[in-house]
């Protein structure tokens, strides 16, 4: 337990430096303090998102601990920075992830408690990891301690998916259009060439109607041309036309013997 504590609070040490939220002075002070932390305070986390079967990390989602202190000095104590990191579940335990630090500087009064919210978020790859949260406190003389709120394991996972996502529905969408498309590309290159061509709408129906309509009405034609030839041969004027174009000559019959003549 001396080990990862140690290694927790060097670690939320040189995030802190990082971030430029300490001086080397305090730095000096915290990492001469760590075996000497006899701050009569107390500190529990709770997870007020997790389940039954455990508390899980979901990527990409923000996780809330909440850090109960619990300020049992006869005098204020000042809750300064709240920082975590991902460790491996094996024996040989060893940094993941480093979590980030928050700066708080609340002041908790003599005897009092206070409940502080911690969130953190993780994109990794589903696994089970060791969770550790550490609190960086100072005393009213400005001395600095590290306590370890919490040190558990967590599952690490991805956030559920619904039918109903947006995002999903797009990509359903996407993927039979795509299909579809394919589908048709086929079907006019290699499959419809192979079918006699019809024609269909109301072209054909056009078409038929008008076929229908000239063979109704070839009869009426011809039956209308005949009447119109024996009305025009019935109704002309023929008082206009001579006689012997009228009155057609009969041809004459030639008399001949009915014998055939023979030759000698």
């Amino acid at each position: 337990m001396g080990r990862f504590t140690f290694l927790s609070l060097l670690l939320l040490v040189l995030q802190i430096f990082v971030v430029g939220g300490l001086s080397k002075d305090v730095l000096e002070d915290v990492d001469e303090d760590v075996e000497a932390s006899t701050l009569a305070l107390t500190v529990q986390a709770s997870f007020p998102a997790s389940e039954i079967f455990g508390i899980k990390l979901v990527n990409g989602q923000p996780t809330q601990a909440l850090l109960s202190f619990n300020n049992e000095e006869p005098s204020p104590v000042t809750v300064a920075f709240i920082g975590g990191s991902l460790w491996t579940t094996d024996e040989e335990s060893r940094v993941v992830r480093n979590l980030t630090v928050t700066k708080y500087s609340v002041e908790i009064s003599a005897g009092q408690k206070e409940t502080i919210p911690y969130s953190f978020t993780t994109e990794m790859q589903p696994q089970d990891l060791r969770l550790k949260l550490v609190s960086i406190v100072s005393d009213k003389e400005g001395r600095y301690f590290t306590l370890d709120a919490f040190e558990g394991t967590v599952s690490v996972v991805e956030p559920e998916t619904s039918i109903f996502d947006p995002q999903i529905i797009f990509l359903y969408f996407f993927i039979l259009a795509f299909f579809i498309g394919i589908v048709y590309f086929f079907y006019t290159v290699w499959i419809a060439p192979y079918f006699p061509h019809k024609r269909s709408g109301k072209g054909a129906d056009r078409s038929k109607k008008s076929a229908g309509g000239l063979k109704k009405a070839e009869p009426s034609d011809a039956g209308s041309n005949g009447t119109a030839s024996v009305a025009s041969a019935t109704t002309y004027n023929a008082d206009w036309i001579p006689a012997h174009h009228i009155n057609r000559p009969e041809p004459r019959k030639v008399k001949g013997s009915s014998r055939p003549k023979t030759r000698t």
